[in-house]
């Protein structure tokens, strides 16, 4: 079962972070919230950070603004995860130049769409 690190997960039912948690875990994958605060997302373990996680991330999707998304890619880079989707709002330009400098592989679309869901569906 892959794994996905959903950066920005948000208690909150209507926003992307919340979409992603529920569509990822839907397709099967072992979803895993990334959020400063909270406990838990959805039912899942919610860690501070990438770093905290024990064991490999196959995935990372993002959804967190730009100042936050910079310190999010350093993480990302050490953590060693080879597949990074920064979704729109995540994918300011300083963003995506700091993790291609980091040698992150990016994709820079929706991710709930691209595992077939839509996000209207959450």
């Amino acid at each position: 079962m892959k794994s996905v690190a959903v950066i920005g997960a948000s208690r909150s039912r209507h926003k992307f972070g919340n979409k992603a948690v529920r569509a990822f875990e839907h397709q099967g994958y072992r979803v895993i919230p990334i959020h400063p605060t909270a406990s838990e997302v959805e039912g899942h373990r919610a860690y501070r950070s990438v770093l905290d996680v024990p064991g490999e991330i196959d995935i990372a999707t993002v959804y967190v603004p730009a100042n936050v998304g910079l310190t999010v890619m350093e993480d990302l880079a050490k953590k060693c995860v080879p597949e990074v989707w920064l979704n729109p709002g995540a994918d300011d330009d300083e963003v995506v130049e700091r993790a291609r400098g980091l040698g992150l592989k990016i994709i820079q679309a929706c991710s709930i769409i691209s595992i077939g869901e839509s996000p209207s569906r959450y």
